[in-house]
């Protein structure tokens, strides 16, 4: 970045367009060079710096995020009503450049005190979980969590976290050799051998099309003390059921609670990177912190998991290059076509994102919104390409196949295996997603002022130059580690995070 104190920032000295650090009246000096602003330019929205014929390219980042749609003059605002999208088309260079630089030798490496599941993994939370296989029987596990949560029954059990209910409005309706319906099923198993649960049980309805016995016979899963099933219709409707169930988890409690604490080498975290409500300070302070923190995650054997596919779309490139082998990098262009596919047969376009908050908050194109999105992914080689809710089993920093609605793509992540989240926001988001702790990062001053109650680190000082994002980004790094040690976040202080559980709906419903 360029003059520091400067009301705008220029990010590389490619770009015909400037930031504004906060808004900037018409008529005002822009502290660049002798230009002055020729209209109000809104705080986190672009500025031109420099003429820009129509039709030209317009530049942040040093890259592409769109094309001018008439000219504009140095000083005006550029957005929705002078850019316009352009089809993403690069030269994608596998494997060219890959620097996997510092790892810190396995002798010197940090620890986190963590539950050691044995080959389920390390936990960073101790839950028990009810998953519903089927929207039908999401109102009797919705009970049964609410019994242990709201009226003492875990009175006694201390280090139980809490019983998580995880309901949706799929399971039915679908078919077996479907996506959608592989997709769920995955879901499901991956959040039932979690390590950040102790215990799980699984209630279907009985007559569902997503029944319990194909989801364990095909993931290998057994019951057992930490695993259990019933349906309703066996045991005899939902009042029957609620009683059973929760007779289940009464067994459980004691070896559940029992459980300990132990320090843990960090490559049992595997951290997922999300961004939601983000602003056109997203990709200049919180995402490149994060990415800086996931760097020194990664050097210490850890993982970090990048997602939200339609949002590296124009950005993909960059990862290509950093792939570690030409297979990786095939794959992630592969789920790039799909996407481009999918949307094209749904009557859409990747760039219906971003969203209305994300125009509000200054960005204008997906081109745009995908360079400073990727910035969370760092700078180390990207070891691997994961479909949806795949189990992440290669350490290092790595990419999952999601859609870009948060709930949905930390869904897949957490199905995953990530035991941590590291949410960075522009807007504010607030969500939870038990059973894995989130990290609420601001990317600027004003809201996370408005906020504070809800975020747990701001790197608006990076904006204003008060901050860096070394800095900022061992801040998240040392909190990372605290988190996955049993310091709460503030969404957990306020028990959020129940509703957060949503499996990537896709195909047809009969």
């Amino acid at each position: 970045m360029s003059n520091s104190a400067a009301p705008v920032i220029l990010l590389n000295p490619l770009d015909n367009v400037a930031v504004a650090r906060e808004a900037i009246p018409a008529g005002s000096s822009t502290g660049f060079k002798d230009l002055t602003a020729q209209e109000t330019i809104t705080r986190g929205h672009k500025i031109a710096i420099k003429a820009i014929a129509p039709g030209e390219e317009v530049r942040k980042f040093g890259q592409v995020i769109g094309i001018a749609t008439q000219a504009i003059a140095p000083g005006q605002h550029v957005h929705l009503q002078n850019l316009a999208m352009i089809a993403s088309e690069h030269d994608h260079q596998f494997s060219v450049d890959i620097k996997e630089t510092g790892m810190v030798p396995e002798g010197q490496r940090r620890t986190f005190m963590g539950f050691d599941r044995g080959l389920g993994g390390i936990g960073t939370r101790n839950y028990i979980g009810v998953i519903s296989t089927v929207n039908c029987s999401a109102t009797v596990s919705k009970y049964v969590a609410d019994h242990f949560n709201r009226s003492g029954g875990l009175d006694g059990f201390d280090n139980v976290d809490g019983v998580v209910a995880l309901t949706h409005g799929g399971g039915c309706a679908m078919n077996t050799n479907s996506v959608g319906y592989r997709y769920l099923a995955r879901t499901i198993q991956g959040y039932a051998r979690h390590p950040n649960f102790g215990g799980i049980l699984i209630i279907g309805l009985g007559c569902e099309t997503n029944q319990i016995k194909p989801i364990l016979d095909y993931y290998k899963l057994e019951e057992g003390n930490r695993l259990r099933t019933m349906t309703i219709q066996e045991v005899g409707g939902t009042r029957k059921t609620i009683e059973a169930a929760c007779a289940v988890i009464r067994e459980m409690l004691p070896e559940i609670n029992a459980a300990k604490r132990t320090a843990q080498p960090l490559s049992g975290i595997k951290l997922a990177l999300e961004c939601g409500g983000s602003d056109g300070y997203s990709g200049i302070s919180a995402n490149p912190a994060l990415g800086y923190a996931s760097d020194l995650l990664v050097r210490q054997g850890g993982t970090s998991v990048l997602a939200e596919t339609p949002e590296i779309y124009g950005a993909e490139h960059l990862f290509t290059r950093r792939a570690v082998t030409p297979d990786v990098a095939k794959k992630l262009l592969d789920r790039i076509e799909w996407w481009r596919e999918y949307t094209e047969k749904n009557g859409a376009e990747l760039n219906n994102n971003p969203s209305h908050g994300n125009k509000a908050g200054g960005l204008t194109t997906i081109l745009e919104k995908s360079l400073g999105a990727v910035a969370k992914g760092g700078t180390m080689p990207l070891r691997a390409v994961y479909e949806y809710a795949e189990q992440v089993d290669e350490p290092g920093f790595v990419f999952m196949d999601t859609p870009g609605y948060d709930p949905a793509a930390v869904t897949g992540q957490v199905a995953g295996g990530c035991n941590v989240i590291c949410f960075t926001t522009g807007r504010g988001s607030v969500s939870g997603f038990k059973p894995a702790p989130c990290i609420k990062i601001a990317t600027n001053n004003t809201m996370y002022a408005h906020m504070q109650e809800d975020m747990d680190i701001n790197c608006g000082g990076i904006v204003t130059g008060e901050d860096t994002i070394e800095k900022a980004g061992e801040r998240i790094f040392e909190r990372i580690i605290a988190v996955a040690s049993g310091e709460r976040t503030l969404s957990e202080t306020y028990d959020y995070g129940d509703n957060e559980f949503v499996p990537w709906q896709i195909g047809a419903v009969t």
